[in-house]
């Protein structure tokens, strides 16, 4: 009897990069601390998919100007969790802003830190649902579903707005980073799912919402018998 062996969303994830072939560009950008900084992550083309996120310090060249030695000798420096957070507010969109102040703990008291994200940009498939309405996600014969990213919520004035009041719209801040999309909808073939505060919560009340997918279609791993 064969069993299809892929459960982990880890192991899902490994196969799906190392799967895919096209890739748009490597970039590294590097945010300096400080409260009006703002570190921005883009693609052209495709979808951003964080590989590796620092926020401290390991060296003692990036973010040096006007410091004193004493706040840039120390080069063991970084916050855990970094990658987690990065990915959650970032994966799967066009372009993502963050201040690096949005992390509150100090990894390293009397150090100047800094953001620093290795990201790549991969092909999607981006579609928005509004709210009360069903995602339905597809593949063709072969392929499953692998999830970039998911957000139910408003980030602008115009989408899912026809014969909406002025009201319902003006919260653009609005954000639930889900990653239920991807657990309900990673290795399958085709995956409906509503985009509903029922089945997400509300991150914003009053406010009409949308849910908005990144995702691609990846050949299914093999399948193997069971030993």
């Amino acid at each position: 009897m064969l069993r299809f062996r892929v459960s982990a969303t880890l192991l899902l994830a490994a196969t799906c990069l190392l799967m895919m072939k096209t890739v748009f560009g490597t970039e590294r950008v590097t945010t300096c601390g400080g409260v009006y900084n703002v570190h921005r992550l883009s693609c052209d083309t495709g979808v951003i998919v964080v590989k590796d996120a620092l926020y401290g310090r390991r060296d003692s060249e990036t973010c040096i100007k006007g410091r004193p030695h004493s706040q840039i000798s120390n080069t063991l420096c970084s916050l855990e969790g970094t990658l987690d957070i990065i990915k959650l507010s970032c994966d799967g969109k066009t372009e993502c802003e963050l201040n690096p102040r949005v992390f509150s703990k100090d990894p390293c008291v009397g150090t100047a830190k800094y953001l620093e994200t290795t990201y790549d940009c991969f092909p999607a498939i981006n579609f928005d649902t509004c709210e009360g309405s069903l995602a339905q996600l597809q593949c063709d014969e072969g392929k499953i579903i692998f999830i970039y990213g998911a957000n139910y919520g408003r980030h602008d004035h115009t989408t899912c707005s026809y014969n909406r009041p002025t009201i319902q719209l003006q919260r653009i801040d609005c954000s639930d980073h889900s990653r239920k999309v991807a657990n309900i909808c990673n290795g399958k073939n085709s995956c409906t799912i509503s985009a509903t505060n029922s089945e997400f919560g509300d991150p914003c009340g009053g406010t009409y919402k949308y849910l908005k997918v990144a995702y691609t279609c990846i050949l299914q791993p093999q399948q193997r018998p069971n030993n």
